[in-house]
């Protein structure tokens, strides 16, 4: 489906002198969303440079590079329930050649190698692509919570994955 657009980006870990791009392609990302957020989940949506530094300390973090330029990026962390999956996004230009969809195989292969077989993830209903993306990608929404960020809605998604899904 995305082969084509997809034949030309590299996803990898993200390094510490990648923060700075990661927390603009996240900026970037959410800013037509900005007077959907409340601040304080804008805040948590989109990071400083100095945040994502923080969360290459608590998990690992992906970038996705298009002609050596970070165009997407995503993050997780491993909790006793599954990986939970932050930080999602793809820059604006960017959208539409499958980089989501890389970004998340390259998670399910993290949490596969961790024998972790749970993904979640929680994103606001107005959302629309991303939700279309995870639904696409075997996610689908459950019952739990969160259901509040700082004020704004969220739901949460999972996708439950098997251990022959590493082979």
């Amino acid at each position: 489906m995305y082969a084509e657009d997809q034949a030309d980006v590299l996803v990898r870990r993200a390094r510490r002198e990648d923060a700075a791009a990661i927390a603009f392609v996240l900026r970037e990302s959410f800013a037509e969303y900005t007077d959907r957020y409340t601040p304080a989940a804008l805040a948590a949506t989109a990071p400083t440079e100095e945040e994502v530094h923080v969360r290459m300390i608590e998990g690992p973090v992906w970038v996705a590079e298009r002609a050596g330029l970070i165009v997407g990026t995503a993050s997780a962390v491993v909790e006793s329930t599954g990986v939970y999956i932050r930080g999602m996004a793809t820059a604006p230009p960017a959208r539409g050649r499958g980089i989501g969809q890389l970004l998340l195989e390259e998670i399910e292969v993290f949490a596969l190698t961790v024998s972790l077989y749970r993904l979640y993830q929680s994103t606001p209903p107005f959302l629309e692509p991303a939700i279309r993306l995870y639904e696409q990608a075997g996610f689908h929404r459950i019952a739990d919570g969160p259901h509040d960020l700082h004020g704004t809605p969220v739901f949460t998604m999972e996708k439950i994955l098997r251990p022959s899904d590493l082979e």
